[in-house]
């Protein structure tokens, strides 16, 4: 009777909530309306050709992008390409892998996604034995490590799987989660609020980031094995 009684309270709550949601969006919806209504056709004329230019600008960004090769994640051959990659995009992901360090793969299939979805990023890989004074100078000793290079400079480093959960299972929205942590990619979602459905499902204890800020500011990572 009491668990009834939970259920039928909780229920009442969702439904006052529900309503006051869709009568906040009533009221904003009803705001723009008459703000439209208000506006002579001189006025509606100058919002149309801004939103027009607007989307116009966005295609263009959206083509240099794709000519700077964004919206695919490959390789490059060698150190000189790396330098060269990232003086000609803003933001760039760049995934140093070894053949021979099966977790690489897991990165790949991950970073694949999000090249398509995030084309104001770059994402590329690159052969960590084929680049060792890179290797050197970036201090890069576990493999795989995602170096997040903005405006020409490494600022953050994912190295390992340990801010991922620490386990092979994690999913892509939580790289893109932690990509966005550094603002090395556009995150709609909540920064606050990592999504780590599978590894909740399967139980793995997830590990927060500490000695590290959010968008972007200095950050300290753990070393990790191969």
């Amino acid at each position: 009777m009491a668990a009834d009684t939970s259920v039928e309270m909780f229920s009442k709550v969702l439904e006052n909530q529900m309503l006051q949601t869709t009568k906040v969006v009533e009221e904003q919806l009803d705001a723009e309306i008459q703000k439209l209504d208000q506006m002579d056709e001189d006025e509606l004329e100058r919002l149309k050709e801004r939103r027009l230019e607007a989307l116009k600008k966005s295609q263009q960004q959206k083509q240099e992008w794709l000519s700077k090769g964004h919206g695919e994640y490959r390789e490059i051959p060698s150190e000189r390409d790396f330098f060269q990659e990232v003086k000609g995009s803003k933001n760039v992901v760049c995934h140093f892998y070894k053949d021979t360090t099966f977790r690489c793969l897991i990165i790949d299939k991950h970073l694949a996604a999000l090249s398509k979805k995030h084309i104001e990023t770059k994402f590329l890989k690159l052969n960590a034995e084929k680049s060792p004074f890179l290797c050197e100078r970036l201090g890069i000793k576990v493999i795989p490590t995602l170096a997040l290079v903005k405006d020409g400079k490494t600022q953050d480093f994912i190295v390992g799987f340990t801010d991922l959960g620490n386990t092979d299972d994690f999913t892509t929205e939580t790289l893109e989660w932690r990509l966005g942590c550094s603002d090395i990619i556009n995150y709609s979602g909540n920064l606050m609020d990592p999504p780590f459905q599978s590894q909740k499902k399967s139980g793995t204890i997830v590990t927060k980031l500490d000695k590290k800020t959010i968008r972007g500011k200095k950050y300290d990572s753990d070393s990790d094995d191969d």
